[in-house]
């Protein structure tokens, strides 16, 4: 779980030297693009509130959430992908695909490369988004309602507005027009922050699947070429060959979300199992929300910013989390293993930029943070170094074959505990017997021929 408190969480500041004004700080203050720039400009605030009320799409309101994460795309500085930008990242794939060919067992899962601007990415991932994001921020959007009925419907001092107890159920019960309000003022101040959060990334990522997690359909890969720039500057390494390597991390993605067709939603159910254990202590929420001024936005944003809903830590959460993390580092062992495999025969900078892409994943960016502050969830598997030592000790001992096909069940999967002590797992496979039959990863419906350039 994140370190920060649960939802509604200021993003990096001052105090590590990141607050640039960049989309990626744009997460630090959720609230200011909540009520229009200015929470200390009331009229202003509760003008842009009622327009937010409306909300009825769920738990986050996402058309606030697009609109927020175009703007950081836009202040941040984005531009229209041109074609010979196209050509590059439809040839980096093409040769991508073929050098991944003797190096895994899965053939090519790749059925359209795009390149794509920031704000291209905004929008082709904001789907995967809603699915990953909606069950976390509904927990506590729903804690947030229960303050109006049952053991909440003392709420502050709204007992003593005069209205008789028939008045007050029908104005804060299941359905009344406060618990609507609260609801889509919780979608709004989600909105807020994912589309901060989601902005941030788009100025960050390289592909569709820099975090481990799928954001788009299978078979579907994109490179941003304006962020591979961006990555590669100060690397002192050929471009095209920081755009070949990070195709390769693409395509190696694609392959495995597509022959491995249990691990998509293997990885979202972790998600929703973590979510399902979300508590919230209304009681907490109860006693704070009594003391906070309505006609105050700045007391509301102190106290929604202060750890208020901060969520109770549970075993089964743990134990949900514990599963993700894991199965985000194999997925990203196995990519970096097969990865260095395909390209140290072809790039001579292809270790340098290993390293680069490996201190990334462990540190993260601002915009990774956010996220991780706003639903509780590292992105970044902190264990896949140990998941690629696995993955090439099962090389070594049994070859290529062998080592993809452990991915034909889950029940099969290394453990963390496999991650600790991978000696014993590849002593395990010796002693399973027979080798495992990887007919069933198998699509027939799936090309083995270069990708085709899409939009």
């Amino acid at each position: 779980m994140s370190n920060l408190p649960f939802g509604f969480n200021p993003g990096r500041g001052d105090d590590d030297g990141n607050d640039d004004g960049s989309a990626g700080s744009a997460g630090s203050d959720p609230f200011s693009a909540l009520f229009g720039g200015n929470p200390g400009d009331i009229g202003a605030a509760f003008q842009r509130l009622g327009q937010l009320l409306s909300w009825q799409g769920g738990p986050v309101n996402w058309d606030l959430a697009r609109d927020l994460a175009r703007q950081a795309v836009a202040a941040a500085g984005d531009h229209s992908v041109s074609a010979a930008e196209r050509d590059e990242v439809l040839d980096s794939m093409r040769l991508a695909e073929l050098w991944l060919d003797p190096v895994t067992a899965f053939a090519a899962g790749v059925t359209s490369a795009n390149a794509w601007s920031r704000a291209e990415w905004v929008e082709q991932t904001l789907p995967a988004w809603r699915e990953l994001v909606d069950p976390v921020a509904g927990r506590v959007v729903d804690a947030m309602a229960t303050l109006l009925h049952g053991e909440g419907a003392g709420l502050g001092g709204l007992g003593g507005l005069g209205q008789s107890p028939e008045q007050l159920q029908a104005l804060m019960g299941p359905g009344g027009p406060l618990q609507q309000m609260m609801t889509s003022m919780g979608g709004a101040m989600f909105g807020a922050q994912i589309g901060q959060a989601i902005g941030g990334l788009a100025v960050e990522v390289v592909g569709s699947t820099d975090i481990g997690l799928p954001l788009t359909p299978t078979g579907r890969a994109a490179l941003l070429p304006a962020n591979i720039v961006a990555f590669g500057t100060g690397l002192e390494v050929p471009a095209d060959q920081v755009r070949l390597y990070l195709a390769l991390r693409e395509a190696a993605h694609q392959r495995l979300f597509a022959h491995v067709p249990w691990l998509r939603s293997h990885l979202v159910d972790a998600v929703g199992a973590y979510a399902r254990g979300i508590t919230v202590d209304t009681t907490q929420l109860e006693e704070a929300m009594g003391r906070i001024d309505p006609s105050n936005p700045e007391a509301l944003q102190e106290a929604l910013t202060g750890g208020l809903f901060e969520p109770q830590d549970t075993p089964e959460q743990r134990a949900a989390l514990a599963r993700l993390e894991t199965a985000l580092a194999l997925v990203e062992g196995w990519v970096d293993e097969v990865v260095d495999a395909a390209a140290r025969a072809h790039l001579p900078a292809a270790a340098a930029l290993r390293e680069t892409l490996r201190r990334r994943r462990a540190s993260g960016g601002p915009g990774e943070q956010t996220f991780a502050s706003l639903v509780g969830l590292e992105l970044r598997p902190r264990r896949s170094r140990d998941a690629a030592v696995l993955w090439h000790a099962v090389l070594d001992a049994y070859g290529m074959d062998r080592r993809d096909a452990v991915w034909v069940h889950p029940d099969l999967m290394p453990t963390a505990e496999d991650l600790d002590h991978p000696e014993l797992f590849t002593a395990g496979l010796r002693d399973s017997g027979a080798p495992l039959d990887l007919s069933g990863l198998d699509d027939p419906d799936l090309p083995a021929a270069p990708p085709e350039s899409g939009d």
